[in-house]
């Protein structure tokens, strides 16, 4: 077991990374303010994993509440968070209990949002399912539910106790959600970590071959990105919005189609191809740096181009992202591969010629 530190002071929490952790109680038990959690999963995962957890709480001593929502990014909405309320009222769950979310990054935002508000705020443990979740969604804090006009435009900051990431999990995975995690994998060797890139441009065949040794190896290593980031911006006020290469089309993407049509990962590929190809057209990346960009998305079977919902259209999305500032539209771009920089003053024609560039 791998174990990467999150600094926040008196809310510092450690992630734990390994092997067949779910059935090791002993890991969570310390982080339980009292003998009783609120389970939350979805339709999908709980049949594959929540047994296994859910049965090593109760030999524990632990009471558990289980909570059951409908898979999808489609349900990231008000009326899927008022079954984790409900749940938890009709359970008469206490401010001493502890949510834990059992699952993607969808259950993990909305489960970390409802401990966020119940109560005013409970404890609260991540234990991610998917690559993207281990990687990224899980760490941080940040928790939220989608908006017809905008993708996480209502949530909260609210860290958990505990990562706990089993990589077995990962195992159960379809091929697509695996190639939807390498996408923010590969975010981070991109905007901070070249060394990583190219650990990853060597060793793209065995994540995706679902190599155990390599899969804890890359979950560390963003976690570890990750963690750093996170402790010098918890709130997103600058360096931490570097993790959103790609996210501000990416999130257009989502929202233009209708969430749930493409997965995160895949919008967030085509949208770091196009922060790319914008990168090159100010003059931050070369020709053959876009079409490294491109090749490592390409090798791990991500899209490359973007849905062609057309130039305003997608501008219009992203004027709803919430990284825009004082209405400039507030960009993650690469100043050299590698270094990741926040940039707001992109003309508007280059960013409409970059989409229509990397669209169709």
């Amino acid at each position: 077991m791998r174990t990467v530190n999150v600094a926040l002071a008196d809310r510092a929490y450690p992630i734990r990374i390994g092997t067949g952790l779910l059935g090791q109680a002993d890991l969570l038990k310390p982080y339980l303010k009292t003998s009783r959690v609120a389970l939350v999963s979805n339709e999908v995962v709980a049949p594959l994993h929540m047994a296994k957890l859910a049965d090593a709480l109760r030999n524990a001593g632990v009471t558990v509440t289980e909570i059951i929502l409908p898979d999808g990014e489609v349900h990231k909405d008000w009326n899927t968070l008022n079954l984790i309320f409900d749940g938890l009222l009709g359970a008469r769950c206490e401010r001493s209990t502890t949510v834990i979310a059992l699952g993607g990054g969808v259950v993990g935002d909305m489960a970390g949002f409802a401990a966020s508000c119940y109560q005013r705020g409970v404890p609260f443990i991540q234990v991610p399912t998917t690559l993207l979740a281990q990687v990224d969604s899980s760490v941080g804090g940040k928790t939220a539910i989608n908006h017809p006009l905008g993708k996480n435009m209502i949530g909260a900051f609210y860290q958990p106790r505990l990562v706990l990431a089993d990589t077995d999990t990962l195992q159960t995975l379809p091929d697509r959600e695996i190639r939807a995690g390498l996408a923010e994998v590969i975010k981070y060797g991109l905007i901070r970590d070249l060394p990583f890139l190219e650990w990853l441009e060597a060793n793209l065949e065995a994540l995706l071959a679902r190599d155990p040794g390599a899969l804890i190896y890359a979950v560390e290593r963003c976690c570890i990105n990750k963690a750093e980031v996170v402790a010098a911006d918890e709130t997103e006020q600058g360096e931490r919005a570097l993790l959103n290469l790609g996210h501000t089309f990416g999130h257009a993407i989502e929202t233009g189609l209708g969430f749930g049509v493409w997965l995160h990962g895949e919008a967030v590929a085509a949208g770091a191809v196009m922060a790319a190809e914008l990168s090159a057209r100010l003059g931050m990346l070369t020709v053959s740096d876009v079409q490294r960009v491109r090749r490592i998305h390409e090798r791990a079977g991500l899209p490359v181009s973007g849905p062609d919902l057309g130039a305003d259209r997608y501008i219009e999305l992203m004027r709803h992202d919430k990284k825009v500032t004082d209405g400039r539209l507030r960009l993650i771009l690469l100043q050299g591969i590698g270094h990741g920089i926040i940039h707001d003053q992109a003309p508007l024609g280059e960013i409409e010629a970059a989409i229509q560039a990397c669209c169709g």
